[in-house]
């Protein structure tokens, strides 16, 4: 890794200008120290250690440290390298101009150190789903302090940094809190570094979950149309967890098991369908974490029947509870609704048939109580002249 530099400073004097840049170097590298002269006039340049001891006066070495070797050497520059830099090294180097008076520049070496160590500790080697564990991950002797961050997958989750000085040297360690379920296992939990000495230095750990089996029945046969009486059915039970299953049993919920049902491992076949056969039944698996179930429900149709088949929905999980969703059944919620609807019309029409309006009148009202015919045509004819006899009724 080459060492980085920066301007530090220029001092000008007498027309000439003395010019060098601080070093930053990754502990182990090459460290370039460059001592430049502009508008120079032979004046001799020379470089000298935080001790002050001199490490080249022009192009000679005085100093016994062989780690220090001429780069480049003329009148506008004295360049040196040294080798296998260490913590040691850094600090101030002058860079010494003999002028009238005499000139100096100092330059500064920085050096950086990468982790030693990384490591992920991890609370359990095992875990079970839903419980939370805690895994720590640690960045040994680095310089400066690195910055830890993590990644389940491509996911990056949120730690807790920790930073202890030892000297010149920090350790780092981050905490991370993760609650896993069943589908981190075999996911990696990746500890990665942010340090200016070092790229991409990671290291990671696998997750192990266990978790309690998923059951799933399936119908082999009939593969499609209904279970119809006389005919055979065939259901398989697969179940997947970890550990993997190793008890996986049949039985029919709320009832005993038909005698002439045949159980063959995760296979249930019935040979010949009868209605007493109807009723939900139900694969049940276990592990070592818990115990799950799947379930399914048969209706036995008449060997006439032509309706869509039921339709059956295998689903695991903690209880297992497994639905049906028989399309008869739905027929005969449609059947009760119109029912329904015809007996409200019948009752609208009663209703409105017994508030019809109706008309009365009493024209001849006179005419009732006459003695004779005469009688009646003249009562009547005087009621046609009264208007308070006729009356019309609305109701």
């Amino acid at each position: 890794m080459h060492a980085s530099v920066s301007l530090a400073a220029e001092i000008r004097g007498h027309g000439q200008n003395l010019v060098t840049e601080d070093v930053t170097v990754v502990e182990g590298d090459v460290a370039t120290i460059s001592c430049r002269v502009k508008n120079s006039d032979d004046s001799v340049i020379q470089l000298l250690n935080p001790n002050r001891q001199t490490i080249y006066f022009r192009d000679f070495r005085p100093l016994k440290d062989s780690r220090f070797q001429l780069v480049n050497f003329s009148n506008s520059e004295l360049r040196v390298s040294l080798t296998n830099v260490s913590i040691s090294d850094e600090g101030r180097y002058f860079c010494q101009l003999y002028t009238d008076p005499p000139q100096e520049i100092y330059t500064t070496i920085t050096v950086l150190v990468p982790p030693r160590n990384l490591v992920i500790d991890i609370e359990k080697e095992t875990a079970v789903e839903g419980e939370e564990i805690e895994l720590n991950c640690t960045a040994m002797a680095s310089r400066p302090a690195t910055t830890i961050r993590w990644f389940k997958g491509n996911k990056e989750l949120k730690g807790k940094s920790e930073v202890e000085r030892w000297s010149d040297m920090y350790t780092v360690t981050s905490q991370l809190l993760l609650k896993v379920g069943r589908e981190d296992d075999g996911v990696p939990v990746i500890c990665l570094v942010d340090h200016p000495a070092v790229k991409d230095l990671q290291t990671q750990r696998y997750l192990e979950v266990m978790y309690k089996p998923q059951v799933r029945v399936s119908q082999n046969y009939p593969l499609q149309g209904l279970t119809r009486e006389g005919e055979p059915l065939e259901l398989t039970c697969t179940a997947f967890g970890k550990p993997q299953p190793t008890d996986m049993r049949w039985l029919r919920v709320d009832d005993e098991m038909p005698q002439h049902v045949v159980v063959s491992g995760s296979n249930l076949l019935i040979s010949n369908l009868n209605k007493t056969d109807n009723g939900t039944y139900r694969c049940e698996a276990s592990n070592a974490v818990g115990k799950s179930h799947a379930d399914y429900m048969l209706f036995v149709y008449d060997t006439t029947a032509t309706t869509e088949p039921a339709v059956h929905d295998s689903r695991a999980g903690e209880d297992g509870a497994i639905r049906s969703v028989d399309h008869a059944v739905v027929g005969g919620v449609v059947a009760v609704v119109v029912f329904a609807m015809l007996c409200l019309l019948i009752i609208l029409g009663r209703y409105f048939a017994r508030h019809k309006g109706t008309y009365f009148t009493h024209e001849a009202k006179g005419a009732d109580d006459a003695a004779d015919a005469d009688t009646a045509i003249i009562n009547a004819e005087g009621g046609q002249n009264n208007s308070e006899e006729k009356k019309e009724y609305f109701i």
